[in-house]
């Protein structure tokens, strides 16, 4: 297993030991191979940092844990990886095959538990299937819409020999997207056809432009034709959201009032690498039934799902992307067809006008605006944002606007469990360890995974974590005023000191309560080299102004 991993470039591997893994464990511990095995406090965060490490490298991540509980715990980060096509592989120990149904300790079916969660799954029952099972498991993850797997390892399995001459990897599939699919014949002109026809069309960007790196075809694209492009939360970075063509977050989270304009006054909607779910569309509020739909997916499941489709193209995004530019390259079809840039430029003007408004204000508890505003003047262009799916997630995809295309902003937005963005954290800093990495969390994240703060510090990570504390699960209680009246009902919890229970880990850490105390508390933060913590009392999502369509108006 350990020669497999190493054949197929793995560079690390984060996890948890148990009795079942001892085998491994040595294997890792005798060998030369070059992987760092990153001892984690907990198998979720585990899943999480393997997520954020494939989320930046472009390579798959991968974890481990043992059997029993520890397989059960690693499924919440398994089944976020799988939804956001992230190639992430849990490998999991498993009790002896020969002991299977005699009611050992830590018995349960491990390919049953995994397989609605993953892409492709199996528990490994000989050895000499070891090397064509992880071959397997790298191909599913990485080719096609790229997804979680995982591999049962069960404890005699490990003792047994393999031939030598069968552990041998693809390189092509150590990252991913692997062995991409081009367009049809003819799909790339009757898309081009489409979008030439519309008076005001828009392109919708998913996570699919980001993983296919099409950042600079989309580019190309966007500026010849003057289109303007919104983008769900995973497609954020598609565009550099400062580029004059982008419009920002549409849909339910993250969204506001000026970009929702933008979805609904489009005659014809663009979905790129976007699978026109319910928290872009808000609902499916917009696009409108008998609107004009163009969709551009690696998955043929997408096309057509949600709205009737005009022209669906099937194929990795740059390779689709690229071929509309040939198309209209052939074409000679040039610049500034559709104005968006005037349009882009006037929806941004109000919409920040607002923001700047509420983010200099002094008011107490600090409003999350300011957070964000204090962020974007003090993060450099590098710097990689994590956010829980909580608090400050709208407020990230709203308001901070990403100065570079690429992925520089991750959160777990498919299935949004907290405590997600602790641990993402550090997988991202394995993979770019040179980037200086924020996190930002509620303190009901905070305490889902804050045991992982030892693993911070006895690593060394260079990150920030930012604490937004209003002593509630904030998310629920908003969402109790909008939909009950303001019946809350068991969302608060008692008020912590974060900071220092950071402290306590060995993290340099500061609490703060107004912008002046944030704004030098988080300047010193980001410039220490090494673990930080700010925790900053803020305004209650119910009592905010939160970049949240159900909650407004």
């Amino acid at each position: 297993m350990v020669r497999m991993l190493e054949a197929h470039g793995v560079t690390h591997v984060f996890g948890l030991c148990g009795d079942t893994t001892l085998p491994l464990y040595d294997s890792l511990l005798r060998l030369d191979h070059g992987i760092t095995h990153v001892l984690t406090r907990d198998e979720r965060s585990a899943t999480y940092m393997a997520d954020g490490f494939a989320r930046v490298t472009g390579r798959p991540g991968i974890c481990e844990g043992p059997s029993g509980g520890g397989a059960t715990y690693i499924l919440p980060g398994l089944i976020e990886a799988n939804e956001s096509s992230c190639p992430v592989l849990a490998i999991t120990s498993d009790i002896s095959v020969a002991s299977y149904g005699k009611f050992p300790l830590t018995e349960v079916d491990q390919e049953a538990l995994m397989r609605p969660l993953t892409k492709w799954n199996t528990v490994i029952k000989r050895a000499e299937h070891i090397p064509r099972m992880v071959r397997t498991a790298f191909r599913a993850m990485t080719t096609g819409r790229p997804g979680a797997a995982h591999l049962g390892l069960p404890y005699d399995v490990q003792y047994d020999p393999v031939d030598s001459e069968d552990i041998w990897a693809d390189s092509a599939l150590s990252a991913y997207p692997a062995y991409p699919a081009a367009p049809e014949p003819g799909a790339a002109e009757a898309a081009v056809d489409a979008i030439l026809s519309a008076k005001s069309p828009l392109i919708v960007c998913g996570g699919g432009v980001v993983i296919a790196d099409a950042m600079q075809e989309l580019d190309r694209l966007v500026r010849r034709l003057d289109i303007p492009v919104a983008t769900s939360i995973s497609g954020q970075g598609a565009l550099a959201e400062t580029h004059p063509n982008a419009v920002g977050v549409v849909g339910s989270n993250g969204g506001t009032d000026q970009t929702w304009e933008a979805m609904e006054g489009a005659d014809l909607v663009v979905f790129m690498g976007c699978r026109a779910g319910s928290t872009t569309t808000a609902r499916w509020e917009a696009p409108k039934p008998g609107a004009r739909i163009v969709h551009f997916d690696s998955d043929p499941m997408v096309i057509g799902a949600n709205y009737p489709t005009e022209v669906g193209v099937v194929a990795d995004l740059k390779l689709a992307l690229a071929e509309v530019n040939r198309v209209l390259d052939a074409r000679g079809k040039g610049l500034l067809t559709f104005d968006g840039a005037a349009a882009v430029a006037d929806l941004k003007a109000r919409m920040f006008a607002e923001f700047d408004a509420l983010a200099q204000s002094d008011a107490l508890p600090l409003r999350p605006e300011a957070v964000i505003a204090s962020l974007q003047s003090s993060l450099p262009e590098e710097a990689v944002v994590v956010s829980d799916p909580g608090t400050s997630c709208p407020y990230v995809s709203a308001y901070y606007r990403l100065p570079n295309p690429g992925r520089h902003f991750i959160t777990n937005r498919a299935h949004g469990a907290l405590g997600y963005s602790l641990s993402a954290a550090l997988g991202a800093w394995y993979g770019r360890p040179d980037a200086k990495i924020v996190a930002l969390m509620g303190d009901g994240s905070f305490g889902f995974t804050c045991g992982e703060l030892e693993t911070v510090c006895r690593v060394g990570a260079n990150i920030t974590f930012i604490v937004l504390s209003n002593a509630s699960f904030g998310w629920i209680k908003a969402s109790q005023k909008a939909d009950k009246g303001g019946r809350y009902y068991n969302v608060d919890f008692s008020r912590t000191d974060h900071a220092a229970v950071a402290a306590a880990y060995g993290v340099k850490s500061w609490r703060t309560e107004t912008r002046e105390q944030f704004e030098n508390c988080l300047r010193e933060a980001v410039n220490h080299y090494g673990p930080t913590l700010v925790d900053v009392i803020t305004q209650p999502l119910e009592g905010a102004n939160a970049p949240v369509r159900r909650w407004m108006g």
